[in-house]
């Protein structure tokens, strides 16, 4: 009885570890997809400038006959 008690509570350990460890994984990948979000909206915003720009430029251009 004391050896399953025993085993159950190495168990238990481990269990919290991976836990713990499962927890600081998943705040590191939340903070990852933040940083990727705000790289995608940086260069979102950075395309939108080129396509104005295009834009503008293929406007100025003559109509072909």
């Amino acid at each position: 009885m004391e050896d399953e008690l025993a085993r159950l509570e190495e168990k238990g350990s481990q269990l919290a570890l991976v836990c713990t460890d499962q927890c600081a994984d998943t705040q590191t990948l939340r903070q990852q997809l933040l940083e990727e979000k705000q790289e995608n909206y940086k260069l979102k915003l950075k395309l939108e400038g080129a396509t104005e720009r295009v834009a503008a430029i293929l406007a100025k251009l003559p109509e072909e006959a």
